[in-house]
């Protein structure tokens, strides 16, 4: 029961991307993975007129390659913004992933 006590914290730690966020190597990633998930976001809110959580929900849709299609851009200039930030954005959430698992793969314990 003990050892079940232990791993609740650790699992939310992880889930929240806290071990990621409080570690100074990877730190600087996460930050720059928030700021483009915002920026994205602000981007969508001014350029397409749709609600904060529109945005938000239509950057991290896209970001991940879900793409459900209840939001697209209507412009041509944010359909050609979307096509490069979605670009750069696949690689740098594919590249935070790799950090994420490279950092938790060198903190498991070898037996």
């Amino acid at each position: 029961m003990a050892q079940q006590k232990k791993i609740q914290p650790r699992l939310f730690t992880k889930m929240l991307f806290l071990d990621v966020l409080f570690e100074s190597r990877t730190r600087p990633f996460l930050i720059y993975v928030i700021t483009i998930l915002i920026f994205g976001a602000v981007l969508y809110h001014w350029l397409e007129g749709w609600s904060w959580i529109d945005s938000f929900y239509f950057v991290v849709i896209t970001l991940t390659t879900i793409g459900y299609g209840d939001f697209a851009p209507t412009t041509p200039l944010t359909k050609l913004i979307t096509i490069f930030y979605g670009i750069n954005g696949v690689v740098v959430l594919l590249t935070f992933f790799d950090i994420i698992r490279r950092y938790r793969h060198m903190e498991i314990p070898s037996d």
